[in-house]
């Protein structure tokens, strides 16, 4: 299955107090604070809040303050899918963003969606804790110098970007979609 999501284009900005604003193409605007290594509380203009957690396998858990839970996929070229595929989210601030576009327009990176690239409908409580304990691993190797968190791409988030617990000043371009 092939899916043509919409895409909905976005800009950070670093804040001086270390925070992030969102602001979406579409006229939404976030709020977002790190909290702890991989979670980022936020806040939006339309009365939401909630956190987003980067799992492992490239997934971000979206937990509202309502208690809603969806969950998104980050396809890389700073470019993460949501709404069972209905939405992609491009960072229009990151290398790997601005790189995805200029080769999406080249014809380089496919625009359609594919079923491996949606994320999961729902987890468990056991999966989501397989996938946080293989974020964990996938952070230590790269704290030690074996690999990327992010896929390495350039858009993508990694967890030696500055922002961990201890230190809450640093900013990935790419913060869980």
């Amino acid at each position: 299955m092939i899916n043509r999501p919409r895409e909905t284009p976005y800009r950070d900005e670093l804040l001086a107090d270390g925070s992030v604003h969102r602001r979406y193409e579409d006229g939404r605007e976030e709020w977002r604070r790190r909290d702890g290594g991989t979670r980022v509380r936020w806040h939006d203009n339309q009365g939401a809040s909630g956190t987003d957690e980067q799992l492992g396998g490239r997934i971000i858990k979206r937990l509202y303050s309502d208690g809603r839970v969806t969950y998104g996929r980050d396809i890389g070229y700073g470019r993460t899918v949501w709404d069972r595929g209905e939405t992609v989210l491009v960072n229009k601030t990151s290398f790997g963003g601005r790189m995805g576009v200029l080769l999406g327009g080249l014809g380089l990176v496919a625009l359609a969606v594919t079923a491996a690239q949606l994320p999961p409908e729902e987890l468990t409580p056991e999966e989501e804790e397989e996938l946080r304990q293989q974020q964990q691993q996938a952070a230590a190797q790269n704290s030690s110098g074996g690999g990327d968190v992010g896929g390495g791409d350039g858009g993508d988030w990694d967890s030696s970007d500055g922002w961990n617990s201890e230190d809450d000043g640093g900013w990935s371009d790419d913060d869980f979609g």
